[in-house]
């Protein structure tokens, strides 16, 4: 069991391999879940009757709820402490609702239905999720850091394999891949079970296999320099800025009611005016709580968070856009169908499935490798390096048409993952203070998650102005999205500490 031993230590000891392995398992079950969410839920949403156009808007509830929850859960779980620990009650309490949603989204006959249970996943695996970064930063040494990292990676990597691969493997196994309008495959549905059952295992398995330090072990190795900084932390910080965010958002609801745009763009102005009038609230009332902590750490974010911010903003535009549009780009180019009922664009679904398991696997073995780059030239340039793969990636989706040579496009597209899972990380916990690494994370998942929220509300619109029935185009925007992210890394300034690992 990975465990800590003394009481009072001022050096957090090195995890053994199995340690690294055991805080590490619980994201397979998570990224399991996380593959099956982005390599069926269009498909499922286009069995119920959704058409292409309007899948951005019904995925609008995952970055919604993760924009909510992450910041909450952190700070939280910065705070907690019971009989299973700080953050692994937040594991289990995810694990077992994803689990839930995992059995009851593929068995809706409706779609606001199967749009509610999404919602429900994208919660439950942001609960779950959001503590395991902090988890990591918890559990190592500094300078170990980047290995336990790695290996959430490589879990990640091994999870997405299985959760993207699944269908085709249930189908192999002779259950159909097909079924009736507005019922979904067999093949779906016994995956998201699979999900479910791997979920609760996998988490389970971190949940009673790892012990963690008690908060006075926690303050010994963050030791005398943390001590002071805690003594000398700057009380709350109330921004000016609610009135400028409320006007913001007033003014592009105007726009939108005004020049009749796509009304998926009241959600993003909305967005603007609640974010305005969150932060008015706490600071006409000097509220003490979770909401005036992270709105004032969100103030005080460290200088190579702001620039990292820029990049992940990028980053995820580039990659939701893929995981949106992928199914229906592959089935219609290669496969040459659009009927979400018809043989050829099921088997092109599936094939979505291995080519996402492909980058999976790629992810997983790049995990190991990128340290040893980032020894060498740094941890941004490695970023940077990586997000310009991917780039080179989603151009491929946009020309290739043979479905074996898309599977090219993938090696690209893993590299970019794996860095994406490790690096900012990586060079974020080394800034952070450990007593914040929750909140600060939770904060962090915003640049990630306002980029899906953004196109979530845009990108149909965008595709019925510019795209008409062309769908591949998506690919040249995600992978200018990639490349912007690239040049944003180089930017990003890392102190001596941060080098590399």
């Amino acid at each position: 069991m990975t465990a800590p031993t003394a009481a009072r230590i001022a050096e957090k000891p090195r995890q053994s391999f199995w340690g690294l392995w055991n805080i590490g398992f619980g994201y397979f079950g998570i990224q399991l879940a996380f593959a099956l969410q982005n390599a069926n839920v269009s498909r499922i949403f286009q069995s119920l009757g959704s058409s292409v156009d309007d899948l951005a808007f019904l995925w609008i509830a995952g970055p919604v709820t993760g924009l909510i929850v992450q910041p909450l859960i952190g700070y939280h779980s910065d705070r907690t402490w019971g009989r299973l620990g700080r953050r692994r009650p937040y594991f289990l309490a995810g694990a077992v609702l994803a689990a839930l949603a995992l059995v009851g989204l593929p068995n809706t006959g409706l779609l606001l239905l199967a749009a509610a249970f999404l919602w429900l996943l994208d919660a439950s695996l942001n609960v779950a999720m959001e503590p395991f970064r902090a988890f990591a930063g918890d559990m190592t040494p500094d300078d170990q850091r980047a290995q336990a990292f790695a290996f959430q990676t490589c879990f990640i990597g091994a999870g997405a394999v299985l959760g993207s691969l699944a269908p085709a493997l249930f189908n192999w196994l002779g259950i159909a891949n097909t079924a009736a309008e507005g019922v979904i495959p067999p093949s779906v549905r016994y995956s998201f079970y699979l999900g479910a059952a791997a979920m609760v295992l996998s988490v389970g398995w971190t949940v009673l296999r790892v012990r963690e330090y008690s908060p006075e072990q926690m303050a010994a190795f963050e030791g005398a320099a943390e001590e002071a900084h805690a003594a000398q932390h700057e009380p709350l910080v109330y921004p000016r800025s609610g009135p400028f965010w409320i006007a913001a958002g007033t003014v592009l609801l105007a726009l939108v009611a005004y020049l009749a745009l796509d009304k998926q763009l009241y959600v993003l102005g909305g967005g603007l005016v609640v974010f305005g009038a969150m932060q008015i609230g706490v600071r006409a009332t000097s509220a003490k709580g979770a909401l005036a902590h992270i709105v004032s750490d969100l103030a005080q974010m460290p200088v190579q968070m702001r620039q990292l911010a820029f990049a992940q903003f990028f980053t995820w535009i580039g990659f939701f856009i893929v995981w949106i549009y992928t199914t229906p780009v592959v089935t219609a180019q290669a496969f040459g169908a659009t009927d979400a009922t018809s043989a050829a664009f099921n088997a092109g679904a599936d094939w979505v499935g291995v080519m996402f398991a492909f980058y999976n696997g790629i992810a997983a073995i790049a995990a190991f490798l990128l340290p040893v780059m980032a020894r060498r030239i740094g941890n941004a340039a490695t970023h940077a390096v990586a997000l310009l793969c991917g780039a080179s990636g989603f151009v491929g989706l946009l020309v290739i048409r043979d479905p074996g040579l898309l599977l090219l496009p993938m090696v690209g597209m893993g590299i970019a993952w794996a860095s994406v899972l490790s690096m900012p990380y990586v060079i974020l916990t080394r800034v952070l203070p450990p007593r914040k690494f929750g909140i600060y994370i939770g904060i962090f998942n915003f640049f990630v998650v306002i980029p899906q929220l953004v196109v979530a509300t845009l990108m149909g619109g965008v595709m019925r102005s510019f795209f008409p029935g062309e769908p591949r185009w998506t690919m040249l925007v995600a992978a200018l999205m990639m490349a912007s992210a690239a040049a944003a890394m180089m930017l990003v300034k890392e102190n001596a500490r941060a080098s590399g690992e």
